[in-house]
């Protein structure tokens, strides 16, 4: 017996609660104080670039990504740059793909499983660091909530077949092209398929839907393969990464027994175990040929998380109404409020600057105060140019004396660089430098031969000034070394006279 959700669902869609409980989160310190980190400004510098840019970049690094960037480009001139702009768009999608798991919950197995799921779909740890990350993750999910929706529709409606897996097929495509990892989700969709006793033209029909849909994206596929060096930090699979999968699956397979729906057509395990099992175990499997095994890469496996999640909290309100007929509208509120306050602390410091390795846009203001026109700043590595490419005010008249080539002209994120000899020339040219570097609890080994020349002539020839670290920045103010030297620097209105004196 499945009990109405009172009078709430004459007042609201169900779906509409999950996707304004979604958006609340989302909304919720969205800024993070005005922090952005690495991942993020790598969007934050392409949206900016004209289209030409963009398209030329793609044919040196991050196609991957091509479609999601363009989509950002359009927002961006639309609405301007900002911490708003580029995180609105993963809030929005995430409140889809709460819409979503509520729409399926609540067909499978009821209104109360429908709503369970997508307001937990929302509370999830990955899914509330996703929520406020301008990377396509989101926007992933949000068209595989779309995609599940559309299967199970034409699933059950014996009319507008047609249509529907052409919408289907669509929405593969773009997820795809988002990022091809979400075809993960294929396999989810076919266990699904294998589940429900499917029939021989439903099989078709998926089959040139999906078929279509992985066509399409393959050519992607295979050029990105020349560009692999982007993941190729990513480390091997180790047992220890194997029990975040463990313990979700566990769960979900927990949950999966309280579905007692257990007629063909009426069971949410046939479309939330697969969703989330098979893209965890699929990934693995590649990652044992290629590591690549990153949670974000299938956050959309998190749908079939949640939506298990709604049937046993649906399993429990059906349970309460026999035992307490008069409370058991109680039990889902009381259930969300106490895993709310005890992920409290969580989603608080997912939403903090802390939470991300570093903060592109924090050093920039140090910067500010410590350059002075006519230094010298350095890289190092020489991707943390970002801070400069997203905050390009702050270097005003500063010279890169080591970049020979935009990030815009040479279609990169970092820009070309000189060789080491023309940078360690540059360098002794120069009396005061700053070094824009990771702090040390977030750095990285040195190993190119450019930046260990950088970090050479600073130990020998300069000496450290001023530095300032910040959310896992640091900025470092050297000055020359030599015999004793003296030169002129305007400052306030004065003219100082600065002696150097060899150490």
């Amino acid at each position: 017996m499945n009990p109405p959700i009172v009078s709430l669902r004459h007042r609201l869609p169900i779906w509409l609660i999950p996707v304004l409980w979604t958006f609340a989160l989302g909304c919720w310190g969205l800024s993070r104080q005005q922090s952005v980190w690495r991942d993020e400004a790598a969007t934050w510098q392409v949206a900016e670039r004209s289209t030409a840019q963009i398209w030329h970049m793609f044919g040196q690094v991050d196609a991957v990504h091509g479609l999601y960037y363009l989509l950002m480009h359009g927002v961006f001139a639309c609405f301007g740059a900002s911490t708003t702009t580029l995180r609105l768009p993963s809030v929005l999608a995430m409140a889809v793909a709460a819409g979503c798991v509520a729409v399926i919950g609540r067909r499978l197995a009821g209104g109360w499983a429908g709503l369970g799921g997508g307001l937990a779909f929302g509370l999830l740890p990955a899914v509330q660091f996703q929520l406020q990350e301008g990377r396509p993750y989101a926007l992933v999910t949000a068209g595989a909530g779309i995609s599940t929706l559309l299967l199970m529709t034409a699933l059950t409606s014996p009319r507008h077949r047609r249509g529907l897996w052409a919408a289907y097929g669509g929405t593969v495509l773009v997820c795809g092209l988002l990022n091809w990892l979400s075809l993960l989700i294929l396999p989810a969709h076919l266990a699904t398929l294998v589940w429900r006793q499917a029939e021989c033209g439903l099989w078709k029909r998926w089959a040139a839907a999906s078929a279509v849909g992985t066509v399409c994206v393959l050519p992607l596929i295979l050029f990105t393969r020349s560009q692999s060096q982007q993941v190729s930090w990513i480390p091997p699979l180790s047992w220890h990464m194997m029990i975040g999968p463990a313990v979700l699956l566990a769960i979900g397979g927990l949950a999966a027994l309280t579905d007692r729906r257990r007629k063909v057509g009426q069971s949410v395990a046939a479309v939330g175990l697969p969703l989330l099992a098979v893209p965890q175990i699929a990934l693995i499997g590649i990652s044992l040929i290629r590591p690549m095994f990153l949670e974000r890469y299938i956050l959309f496996s998190f749908l079939g998380l949640a939506l298990l999640i709604g049937a046993a909290l649906g399993a429990t309100v059906r349970a309460a109404m026999l035992k307490f007929p008069r409370a058991y509208v109680c039990v889902l509120p009381a259930v969300l409020t106490v895993a709310t306050v005890a992920l409290l602390p969580q989603s608080v410091a997912k939403r903090s600057p802390e939470s991300r390795v570093d903060d592109v846009l924090a050093i920039a203001s140090d910067v500010r105060r410590l350059k002075r026109t006519g230094d010298g700043v350095l890289f190092v590595p020489a991707a943390r140019r970002d801070t400069k490419s997203v905050s390009p005010e702050a270097f005003t008249g500063l010279r890169d004396i080591a970049l020979m080539e935009s990030p815009e002209a040479s279609g990169t994120l970092k820009g070309v660089e000189a060789d080491p000899a023309r940078i360690r020339a540059a360098m002794l040219a120069q009396m005061e430098i700053l070094l824009v570097t990771d702090a040390p609890e977030a750095a990285t080994s040195v190993t190119s031969a450019r930046d260990k020349v950088k970090l050479s002539v600073l130990d020998e020839h300069f000496t450290a000034v001023a530095a300032e670290r910040v959310r896992g920045r640091q900025v470092t103010v050297y000055r020359r070394l030599g015999p004793a030297t003296s030169w002129r620097m305007a400052e306030g209105g004065r003219e100082s006279l600065i002696m150097y004196a060899p150490k």
